[in-house]
């Protein structure tokens, strides 16, 4: 027998773990309960260094910066353009 824990979540994950039970027909404890464990075993294992927030808080002037910088995005440097062209010398096309 489990104990029963109460959580406030905002509406967009209620509606995804809605949305997930529904599609896989998996109870919500059950998905909730995976998720979680899931993700403490993780930040028991992992350095602390990798893990990734899920949420990461910036500045009214941060998030001005970079609202403005993905308005408008500048063109690629050529030392972008060869990191991402993994060796090839010509774009590769797609069909």
């Amino acid at each position: 027998m489990g104990t029963q824990i109460s959580a406030i979540i905002s509406e967009a994950t209620k509606e995804l773990l809605e949305r997930h039970s529904r599609a896989t027909g998996l109870k919500k404890a059950y998905l909730i309960e995976s998720a979680l464990r899931h993700h403490l075993l993780a930040l028991q294992e992992l350095p602390a260094d990798v893990v990734v927030p899920a949420r990461v808080v910036v500045s009214r002037k941060s998030g001005d910066r970079l609202l403005k910088e993905t308005s408008s995005p500048s063109k690629p440097t050529a030392a972008l353009r060869e990191l991402m062209s993994d060796g090839n010398t010509r774009p590769s096309r797609r069909r």
